[in-house]
């Protein structure tokens, strides 16, 4: 008889939630990750929980609403049986308009949000000065603003999961042997691993950077500007990223890319000049070949499960990613997007 139902094979971000949404359902569950919690690409600095544009609506785009909409009770139930704060909060987004037509398209994904987004949060643009002092400049003197987008800190966020998931008895362990159902969610180097066992591409690593500066605007909306987030957290620290490297030499390394997003963030928030630099980070975050998180049965593997690809929206996808494996897993039940399996890597 095996001593646990669940064998959750990596700490990040899947496998904690995964191994929380399990132990939810009364199942035994231990967590193996030899390097410990966090300690791939969901130890990072940014932790921006943002919505795609409500228009074009497909599977991958409904999956993730749906995500974020669960996020706050997700959160708090983890907090209260933990007693940790995950830095989770709905602050919301302010990005700038470039010109007129920018400003129609906006307008026009406002209604799209009102169509699609279960009447939950709105996106709507605002003149720059009703914004508040948090906010970027824009040419047009407009900002889109969306009460979707919420803010997580990836450090706080893997530590209120470790109490949660040890309050519950579930052993979060450096070594083990498979036991009971086993959940794969072992970041980019277990999409590299995959590839080679599979004797094709499912996925990589795409290496990121950020900065983190000592500025307390921790009530205000995350700034998005030209591909740069800009992320106020609650302990009075903003977060700045992050480049998007196919090509890398050492996984961990920070380098000169770094002062350009810090550059960067400035010149669109220019109080930020002069605010003291308190760290950077570097880490590789796994993205499937569908784009999409790769999740489902493992081909071929019976017992074996896999859920990774989470690459920049892994922290927005957790707790729906959480909810559709622990079904997978514990009830035989398949409700993830045909979109999101190997089918869909392996078809591109």
């Amino acid at each position: 008889m095996t001593s646990v139902d669940v064998t959750v094979r990596g700490a990040g971000i899947f496998g904690l939630s995964i191994a929380w949404a399990c132990s939810s359902r009364a199942a035994r569950v231990r967590v193996v990750d030899p390097f410990g919690p966090g300690a791939g690409s969901s130890g990072g600095l940014v932790g921006a929980l943002a919505p795609h544009v409500p228009e074009n609506w497909n599977p991958k785009k409904a999956f993730q609403l749906d995500s974020l909409l669960m996020a706050e009770t997700f959160w708090a139930e983890v907090e209260d049986v933990g007693g940790v704060s995950s830095g989770y909060g709905r602050t919301g987004r302010l990005q700038p308009v470039a010109n007129d037509a920018g400003l129609d398209l906006a307008r026009a994904r406002g209604d799209g949000a009102k169509a699609l987004w279960q009447g939950q949060a709105v996106w709507e643009v605002i003149r720059v000065e009703e914004a508040g002092s948090f906010a970027p400049d824009s040419p047009s003197g407009w900002l889109i603003r969306d009460t979707l987008t919420a803010r997580m800190s990836p450090r706080r966020a893997g530590a209120a999961l470790v109490a949660a998931l040890r309050a519950r008895g579930v052993e979060i362990v450096q070594d083990a042997a498979d036991e009971g159902q086993v959940v794969w969610a072992t970041g980019w180097q277990g999409l590299l691993a995959l590839n080679a066992t599979m004797g094709r591409k499912v996925g990589d690593g795409v290496k990121g950077q950020s900065v983190s500066l000592r500025y307390d605007a921790r009530a205000a909306p995350q700034v998005f500007v030209d591909g740069l987030h800009i992320i106020p957290h609650v302990d009075g620290t903003v977060a700045i990223g992050s480049t998007s490297e196919r090509e890398f030499d050492d996984p961990a390394s920070v380098d000169a890319q770094c002062d350009t997003l810090l550059e960067r963030a400035c010149a669109a928030m220019p109080d930020l000049r002069g605010a003291d630099e308190i760290g950077r980070w570097a880490g590789v975050r796994p993205r499937a070949r569908s784009r999409a998180p790769l999740l489902g049965a493992w081909p071929d593997r019976n017992g074996h499960f896999v859920a990774n690809g989470g690459f920049k929206i892994g922290f927005g996808m957790a707790p729906k990613v959480a909810q559709v494996m622990a079904d997978l897993v514990l009830e035989g039940r398949d409700e993830i997007p045909d979109g999101f399996g190997f089918a869909a890597c392996f078809g591109k």
